[in-house]
């Protein structure tokens, strides 16, 4: 028997399952194995799902399970859809019914399944929207769209918006996925705009995938010229190639080319980017202003003044901004790692202790998630995680919780063997450089309370992040004015979604940003990725920025340092071009089945 639900169309027999592993035969059924399960049962925002045009600023209930039919190089949600177990006790039974009544009791204007793919969980998901229908919600959800035609066809009068992460129009970028055939996915699109589904197209900007997205957006563009496509720029994590990784700038000249064919084309993964904004393609005026939200994801600001949030029109020409629904005011905040794909992020930090523990078996590290979960511990891992001695205390109760104290303590005891120094050469310094933490762009400024900030504090440096009262995820777009008041002496830019200081020190010229370390050319960021948050090779990040704000005290070899980091908890040195985004995996040459070999 042949598995209906995507048009992977896996062989069922007895005993047996396909390729996500959520399907199997009973009888002469197909039913799926692990129904109405989550591991995510929580409000946010619409953007985050992520969804522009459609009913702007409203709370909708996310649900997520684990799995995925597809297994795509370098998966943003890896961890939940390949390595969380389908049968963990850290997932939460909900009954379609159960999941209605939390969406209504949190004020949610709808149920929207994101981050693993509905076709992982096809019935259940299929379940829900009927009940969410009948109770006058919303449906929504993000997919890869591979559906079969018999299970679209039911979807057709329940989906209200949809994100479509599209892997390209040729053949190559959806059979690296699992899949086979692109036009299976545009077929679907065509259906669902039919139907009156209101359609956005989210795609990863790679520096190799160029030609087929001007395909696929001519293609998109025969759909409807309005429809949004969202330029994801590529984050490469687990096993991508951080080779392929484009810069802020050429993802946002390539997303103005793009709207020479499709008008509403925005910028993800490029924290301070005017590229979410809505703008009028007609006469060139501000409709909408959005901000990053983290990865994947945004938050609405405002609308431009004059602009109805009943009818949203271009206020100096009236052109109709093709937005699906009312606005609502943006209120949602989502708490400590939750909604959408900061989840993930929080995952990927408990790993990496793991790892640098010694785990080397994927089920020790989704115990130690579980662990997390059950204990309700994901405020406490944010909280934690922004200074050093939270973080210390994380890895020894993780640890703990394995019956690894002793791998802990190794773990402990060397980061403190990389701090000390620094420690000590601050304690004699007698004055703390001024210095300013930003993300991608000069004015996206991270929140004061992050770790990064800690870090500037540890390295001897006073933060004037936390002098600024910020809120957002991780920070916010701020003004001009706001950091030629803090007249910082030194700039760091973030290690995860990066820029380079050059290109950096071109934008705030050209801003006419006036500050010393722009006049002295004192921007800077470490050359190890990610290596400011999350993972343990923070310390790396925090003896960088000792160097940097006290080049008179600290001459630390990076190369050296990154060397002996990976050398001692991993066994073995990695060739920095093999270092990625990953807050996960040390390289993208690790892997799992390999790690027991590469240690020894």
């Amino acid at each position: 028997m042949r598995c209906p639900v995507c048009a992977r169309a896996c062989a069922l027999v007895s005993g047996k399952v396909g390729g996500c592993g959520r399907y199997a035969v009973e009888g002469d059924t197909v039913v799926e194995r692990f129904p109405d399960r989550y591991l995510i049962a929580s409000p946010i925002s619409v953007e985050t799902i992520p969804l522009l045009h459609f009913h702007p600023g409203a709370p909708f209930f996310q649900i997520s399970t684990v799995g995925c039919n597809f297994n795509c190089p370098g998966c943003i949600a890896t961890v939940t859809a390949r390595e969380m177990r389908p049968d963990s006790p850290a997932l939460r039974r909900l009954s379609p019914a159960e999941v209605v009544d939390l969406a209504e009791e949190q004020g949610c204007r709808g149920v929207a399944f994101l981050m693993n793919d509905p076709l992982a969980s096809y019935y259940t998901f299929v379940n829900v929207a009927r009940e969410a229908k009948a109770r006058g919600l919303l449906v929504a959800c993000a997919t890869n769209g591979y559906f079969s035609e018999a299970s679209l066809a039911p979807l057709l009068g329940l989906l209200d918006g949809v994100n479509i992460g599209v892997k390209g129009c040729g053949p190559d970028g959806i059979r690296a996925c699992g899949g086979g055939d692109p036009q299976v996915v545009l077929r679907n699109v065509r259906a669902l705009a039919a139907a009156g589904t209101h359609v956005e197209i989210a795609c990863m900007d790679r520096l190799d995938n160029r030609d087929d997205t001007r395909l696929l957006a001519r293609t998109l563009a025969e759909v409807s010229p309005d429809m949004p496509l969202q330029l994801m720029r590529y984050v490469p994590i687990e096993t991508a190639d951080p080779a392929l990784e484009p810069s802020s700038a050429s993802t946002e000249a390539f997303a103005a080319e793009l709207r020479r064919t499709l008008p509403f084309t925005y910028v993800f993964n490029t924290p301070g980017s005017r590229g979410l904004d809505t703008v009028c393609p007609d006469c060139g005026e501000d409709v909408v202003a959005r901000d990053f939200y983290g990865p994947m994801g945004a938050r609405l600001l405002s609308l431009a003044p004059g602009v109805s949030d009943a009818d949203v029109r271009c206020a100096r020409c009236g052109r109709d901004a093709a937005v699906a629904g009312a606005v609502s005011p943006p209120q949602m905040r989502e708490g400590a790692f939750q909604g959408g794909y900061p989840f993930t992020r929080g995952l990927e930090i408990v790993e990496s202790m793991c790892l640098a523990m010694g785990v080397r078996d994927q089920a020790e590290v989704a115990a130690a998630w579980e662990y997390l979960l059950a204990r309700k511990m994901l405020e406490r891992l944010h909280h934690d995680i922004q200074h050093v001695d939270g973080y210390l205390g994380l890895v020894r109760d993780f640890g703990g919780a394995l019956g690894r104290e002793a791998d802990a303590a190794r773990v402990i005891d060397f980061l403190l063997s990389m701090i000390e120094p620094v420690r000590r050469g601050v304690a004699e310094a007698t004055r703390r450089p001024r210095t300013y933490y930003a993300m991608g762009k000069p004015l996206f400024a991270i929140m004061g309370s992050r770790f990064e900030n800690s870090l500037v504090q540890e390295a001897g440096g006073l933060s004037c992040n936390k002098l600024m009262d910020l809120k957002g995820r991780p920070g916010r777009t701020i003004e001009a004015k706001a950091l030629e008041r803090l007249d910082p002496e030194v700039i760091f830019i973030s290690s995860f979604l990066s820029n380079s200081p050059e290109a950096f020190l071109e934008e705030c010229r050209s801003l006419g940003l006036d500050v010393p370390a722009v006049r002295e050319g004192r921007v800077y960021t470490s050359p190890t990725p990610a290596s400011d948050f999350g993972p343990p090779k923070w310390v790396l990040g925090l003896r960088f920025l000792a160097g940097k704000l006290h080049p008179d005290r600290f001459d630390f070899d990076m190369k050296a340092d990154t060397a002996l980091y990976h050398k001692t908890l991993f066994g073995r040195d990695f060739p920095l071009a093999s270092i990625n985004r990953s807050f996960a995996k040390p390289s993208r040459q690790w892997r799992f089945a390999e790690a027991g070999a590469a240690s020894a």
